[in-house]
């Protein structure tokens, strides 16, 4: 049943009481018992709460009481988002049986619009990947080839959404975690302008680039939810008080006229012919519609990954310090106190954690600080006055999500430089703090799904939907052979 209907078309449906949240329970349930198993999307699934929430919606609507904006409507919850009560372990041993004891800020908001929380989704650990291979659960799978990557870090959010085991998902979005997966999996996937969406109850990797979005079958679905999560939150200092636009009424908005930049540097030695077509004819089809498409420079782009590795990985080692076996989570006994800290996390933390700590607490060490930390914020400053410069002369700015398809799962497990290359299209953006979505825009040779990416100034978010909504009329959603 949830397979034929978009977000916004089931919750018509559930508020109008022509299908009750608990036949859409029931459904969900039966879908996830019937590809779990395959795509490995879901880590956390519990019946009973999934039926008890129905069961609330649908006594509400009993009651005559107006019902929320995903009335019934199941969505999935990356792994590294609070749940009261419930398992949330960001994809690692160390947090295995970690029940957090309050809600996240956007957890509350779902529930407060009547949605259905049907489980915690795989994810590399700490978000720390591009393929959720570093998942201390094993790697989710494609729904459009299980012998391929669905992305990450939110591979599981994806694939839970691209199998219609859900209509949408949270995941967290830190150089690309998002919109990568959303590119190989088909689905639309958006990255909110850094302090549009509360980071409290996030497990923070790093947290001048975290930021909570949307995945969902369809534009009009991922704004209806960001519409829901966005907003102000005191428990977050680094949340924005300012208004939220209308997002789903920005899907109807008129293009002609406006103006779109192509970024020649994302255009590049790296990239697929089968992307660059694929994107390339997105952008003629948006022309077609009354855009005027533009060349754009963003020339401090080629320092992205540098930049972001050497940010990312030093504030991960100093958000991570906190899981030292003492609070939460794993404890290995050992005769000494500094002992039992080193056991823990040796035992706790996978191979690419270790990574990223030790380059974080190197690039922060004395004798480095200045060549390594301080230059890469300077860098950072560079490349958001990039897309300021950019903002002044176009609308969006229009690229590939990512530089390949969906890659074959162990292809690049042993190859991090490779690995990270992944986001090399994703990873300005998210410097920037500006918001940006991946929109399918085609499929390659081998009918794997196809993402463009659209970024746009800070918080216009707004107009991220409207273009997208005109690239997703060229481009029906479509499901995976085998999961009709």
């Amino acid at each position: 049943m949830i397979e034929a209907f978009s977000i916004a078309e089931l919750a018509t449906k559930v508020q109008s009481g022509a299908v009750s949240a608990t036949e859409v329970a029931h459904d969900v349930i039966a879908r996830i018992e019937r590809y779990n198993g395959r795509f490995n999307a879901l880590v956390s699934v519990e019946p009973a709460r999934i039926l008890a929430q129905a069961a609330a919606v649908d006594q509400k609507r009993a009651r005559g009481e107006a019902l929320g904006a995903l009335a019934g409507v199941p969505i999935a919850i990356k792994d590294a988002i609070c749940t009261e009560g419930e398992s949330t372990t960001a994809g690692s041993k160390i947090l295995r049986g970690y029940a957090p004891p309050y809600d996240a800020t956007v957890i509350a908001k779902l529930r407060k619009a009547d949605a259905l929380l049907t489980g915690k989704t795989n994810m590399d650990e700490f978000a720390m990947g591009s393929s959720n291979e570093n998942s201390a659960y094993g790697s989710a799978k494609n729904p459009w080839d299980d012998t391929r990557t669905p992305g990450g870090s939110s591979g599981g959010s994806a694939a839970a959404v691209a199998s219609r085991m859900a209509l949408g998902a949270l995941g967290s979005d830190t150089g690309g975690s998002i919109r990568q997966p959303a590119s190989l999996t088909g689905t639309v996937g958006v990255k909110p302008t850094y302090g549009r969406v509360s980071r409290y109850g996030l497990i923070a990797f790093a947290s001048s680039l975290d930021q909570i979005g949307p995945f969902a079958t369809d534009v009009r679905g991922s704004a209806r939810l960001l519409e829901v999560i966005a907003g102000h939150d005191g428990h977050d200092a680094t949340s924005l008080n300012v208004p939220i636009d209308g997002y789903e009424l920005a899907c109807s908005a008129s293009l002609k006229g406006l103006r779109v930049g192509v970024p020649e540097e994302y255009f590049a030695e790296g990239l697929s012919p089968d992307v660059e077509g694929s994107v390339r004819a997105a952008l003629a089809r948006l022309e077609s519609d009354g855009c005027i498409i533009t060349p754009i420079k963003l020339p401090h782009t080629r320092f992205a990954v540098a930049t972001y590795y050497v940010i990312a990985t030093a504030e991960a080692s100093s958000n991570l310090a906190r899981f030292d076996g003492v609070r939460y989570g794993l404890r290995v006994a050992s005769p000494s106190l500094g002992e039992m800290y080193g056991a823990t996390r040796d035992a706790g933390f996978g191979k690419e954690v270790k990574r990223r700590i030790l380059l974080g607490t190197f690039v922060l060490s004395a004798g480095y600080y200045d060549a390594y930390y301080l230059r890469a914020q300077k860098m950072r400053t560079l490349i958001r006055r990039d897309f300021e410069e950019a903002f002044k002369k176009v609308d969006v700015i229009a690229s590939p999500t990512a530089p390949t398809t969906a890659f074959k799962l162990g292809e690049k497990a042993d190859d991090p430089l490779a690995m990270y290359l992944s986001d090399i299209y994703t990873l300005p953006a998210s410097l920037a703090g500006v918001p940006a979505l991946s929109v399918p825009c085609g499929a390659d040779q081998g009918g794997m799904p196809i993402g463009l990416q659209l970024v746009a100034p800070p918080l216009q978010e707004s107009r991220l939907f409207t273009f997208a909504s005109a690239v997703e009329r060229h481009y029906a959603p479509t499901l995976p052979t085998g999961v009709q």
